[in-house]
């Protein structure tokens, strides 16, 4: 049995980088980009390190608990970070020169705080790594909140507030909903939940629920998704989109899957109801914007909806799909938010007229865009054809048949306001044919994404069996 130093190595790891980084940039030895190439190197370290350090095991007490299950979630946030970080080098260095090191620490601390979230099964280490990992988000948020012109409008520190706002909101939902739970059982475990809940546990149930949908940024708890996305740094926004999106995703599972798997059926309708409404709200709420970001931020509502479906089946193949899905999201989503980064920052905005001829301008760009908006939009056989088509299959197969019809009918709607991009991208004139010039982090980034999401759309096995282990070892640990 391993000790608790070494179930949470690679956790440690990452928040003795952000100490380091600090600490480095403090006595001068290392600054600038070298700063964020230090920070990536870390996290590719921790990264293939975890490939290779058992940690596996169990905490005293019981408050956490370690296998494939949270190994699977620990590795696509390192690797969310990873390539947010590089996709962020080159804008930090000219935009805050002197505040990088901050930037890469507060990321750092909200990955620690990420990685213990899908380990924790005591509501207290729940809701310490839940807030762990928002609070950084905040400052993020409005890191940007002096650019532009003198007279624009600045949306930076508005993106920050309302991240802020809605996020205090989420965890005031939370606590006062555990406060009902806990209150009922004596108990902080998350397993303890009685036999007979009551009237008063089933609305903190409830409240739970829609404290953590806050942060998945699922309808109704929506609200701050486009223009936070809008306001914030693009970059930035691209780690945002993703990886505290899995870290809501391993919190519900956790809740309800561990804690509450007795009582699916208090639980089902909610998830089902959220489900329906994020495909709904978010396609729709799609199809008229201009802005590149905040219609990203409208599909990633989405295609939450999606990634909850496949948790409401309540079955080891649901949530094994539901771990694909957001796997192939985070290449995805990242991906396309850093090629329109690099497209906004020669073009000048992020509109999708600012997008036009791109795919002249800069070819692999604009093809990498196209690659990626059809892997949002699920069109064969690129990586996100295969999440939709096996949480749908799961979902069929624990008799969702309403959300599977839903669910197929909007994604065939959201084609249209992806493809509209493309349609600017490339059949669009440009007011300009100087090529687009990436730096190199942003290209590497980019590439790897774009690797992923063709190599893994070409044989998706190998990550399929690895969400099937992860799902496997989370549910007979329960």
């Amino acid at each position: 049995m391993n000790t608790w130093l070494q179930v949470l190595t690679l956790d440690l790891a990452v928040a003795a980088g952000a100490a380091v980084v600090l600490i480095l940039d403090a006595i001068g030895t290392v600054s600038g980009r070298a700063l964020g190439w230090l920070t990536a190197g870390l996290l590719a370290a921790v990264l293939g390190a975890s490939f290779v350090v058992d940690v596996s095991g169990t905490v005293p007490h019981g408050v956490y608990v370690s296998g494939d299950w949270v190994l699977f979630f620990k590795r696509v946030f390192l690797i969310a970070g990873m390539l947010a970080v590089l996709g962020s080098i080159d804008w930090l260095a000219e935009r805050t020169p002197r505040r990088q090191a901050e930037y890469y620490a507060l990321t750092l601390f909200s990955l620690t705080g990420m990685m213990v979230v899908p380990g924790a099964r005591d509501w207290v280490l729940l809701l310490v790594a839940f807030e762990l990992m928002g609070i950084p988000l905040y400052v993020l948020a409005a890191w940007a909140k002096t650019d532009g012109q003198p007279q624009d409008e600045k949306l930076g520190p508005e993106a920050g507030l309302k991240l802020f706002v809605t996020g205090a909101a989420s965890s005031a939902f939370t606590i006062f909903g555990l406060g009902l739970v806990i209150g009922e059982t004596g108990s902080t475990a998350i397993s303890a939940l009685p036999a007979q809940p009551t009237q008063l546990t089933f609305v903190g149930m409830l409240m739970v629920i829609a404290g953590l949908g806050f942060k998945l940024g699922a309808v109704p708890f929506h609200m701050w998704v486009p223009d936070t996305y809008q306001g914030a740094p693009t970059p930035f926004v691209a780690f945002l989109s993703v990886a505290p999106k899995a870290g809501g995703l391993a919190a519900l599972s956790v809740v309800t899957l561990t804690g509450w798997s007795a009582h699916q059926g208090l639980w089902a309708t909610a998830i089902a109801v959220i489900a329906a409404a994020s495909m709904l709200v978010g396609n729709l709420f799609a199809l008229p914007q201009t802005d590149v970001r905040r219609l990203l931020g409208f599909s990633g509502v989405a295609q939450i909806g999606y990634v909850l479906i496949a948790l409401g089946a309540g079955s080891q193949e649901g949530v094994a799909m539901a771990l694909f899905f957001i796997a192939t999201y985070v290449f995805t989503n990242l991906g396309a938010f850093l090629v329109v980064h690099a497209a906004a920052q020669a073009s000048g905005g992020h509109e999708t007229v600012k997008l036009a001829g791109l795919s002249r301008r800069t070819p692999w760009l604009g093809a990498s865009l196209l690659v990626f908006l059809l892997s949002l939009a699920g069109i064969p056989f690129v990586l996100g054809f295969w999440a939709k088509l096996f949480v749908f299959v799961a979902a069929w197969r624990a008799g969702l048949s309403g959300l599977v019809v839903l669910g197929v009918v909007v994604a065939v709607l959201g084609l249209f306001y992806y493809l509209t991009v493309a349609r600017s991208t490339f059949m669009a004139e440009g007011h300009t044919a100087e090529p687009v010039r990436a730096p190199m982090g942003l290209k590497v980034s980019i590439a790897v994404c774009l690797a992923a999401v063709v190599g893994l759309g070409l044989w998706p096995r190998p990550l399929v069996d690895e969400a099937n282990k992860a799902a496997s070892s989370f549910l007979q640990k329960r």
